[in-house]
């Protein structure tokens, strides 16, 4: 009468050896999640406490107040129209500033920040030899490789919606806002705009998505950061210049650059997302490729001696 009925493993008080035991193997598994995301938190700190990233930044912020400022004065001195896409527009409805601020930027401006967040990530770190004291800590490369793309994504992200954020506000500023029409002749308010802008952000991170994956790649090839963004921006603007050659449309499909400016779907009523998807896809390739490569180089490089 004086036995509790325990089992010889247990003590009063504490639960069977078995449960604990159940326990224990997720414990290193959380261990490491947590790490990877205190090295993804570190990483986004690092970049966006940069003089270089905010720099990008403003500067990316200029081109839609530039554009507004200009439109605003020639149509004050009664100037001619024309322009990119988007540009006679502006002065019926200042948001049209967002878009229009976007397709100046794709082709040059937007790549070019890209390309040196990008070819930073692998190369910055060996030049300014800290890589070897990231890769003795408990990160690994894989890890490593993921927290640098994820930075760059999240950079592409940053880009897009700076662009489409001043352009909004410096629009709604000098023109004021109102129904907006779209390209397929439909009306729709103030509040559907916006979300049709947040749309073609996403839209634009994503195809930038895939530049990033190269410059990743890139940087894994070269300790000297600075060639790996050239090389980069350079291979950026030669794609675009072998897109618009007819005598190569059979290529064309295939580049990363081909739907950059195929967003236009987004702003139909209703959405088509053809052109969205196709991006995604292509996008989505890139990534899977120019990251497996990217892993295959980084995993074999001597960063240690």
């Amino acid at each position: 009468m004086l036995h509790s009925g325990a089992g010889p493993n247990t003590t009063a008080g504490s639960e069977p050896a078995g449960s604990a035991r159940l326990e224990q193997p997720s414990a290193p598994e959380n261990r490491r999640a947590s790490a990877g995301w205190a090295l993804f938190g570190s990483e986004l700190s690092v970049l966006f406490r940069r003089l270089r990233t905010w720099a990008m930044l403003l500067a990316l912020a200029a081109v839609p107040v530039l554009i507004a400022v200009v439109v605003r004065l020639a149509a004050d001195e009664g100037g001619p129209g024309g322009g990119p896409p988007f540009l006679n527009q502006i002065t019926q409805n200042g948001l049209f500033v967002a878009l229009t601020g976007l397709v100046v930027s794709i082709p040059l401006f937007l790549p070019l920040t890209i390309s040196v967040v990008a070819g930073d990530t692998i190369a910055g770190e060996a030049g300014h030899g800290t890589l070897r004291y990231l890769l003795t800590a408990p990160a690994g490369r894989l890890r490593l490789l993921a927290v640098k793309y994820g930075a760059a994504v999240v950079f592409c992200i940053a880009a897009a919606l700076t662009i489409v954020v001043t352009g909004a506000l410096i629009g709604t500023i000098l023109f004021g806002t109102g129904p907006v029409t779209l390209l397929s002749g439909d009306t729709i308010g103030v509040g559907d705009s916006l979300v049709r802008l947040l749309l073609v952000a996403v839209y634009v991170a994503l195809s930038l998505a895939g530049l990033a994956a190269i410059g990743l790649f890139i940087s894994t090839l070269t300790e000297v950061p600075v060639g790996a963004m050239a090389t980069t921006a350079v291979l950026a603007v030669v794609t675009q210049i072998v897109g618009a050659l007819p005598q190569l449309d059979w290529l064309h499909p295939w580049l990363f650059t081909y739907h950059w400016l195929d967003f236009a779907d987004l702003l139909r009523q209703p959405i088509s997302w053809d052109a969205f998807g196709a991006n995604a896809l292509l996008q989505g390739g890139y990534i899977a490729v120019f990251c497996a490569l990217a892993y295959s180089r980084f995993s074999t490089k001597d960063v240690l001696s």
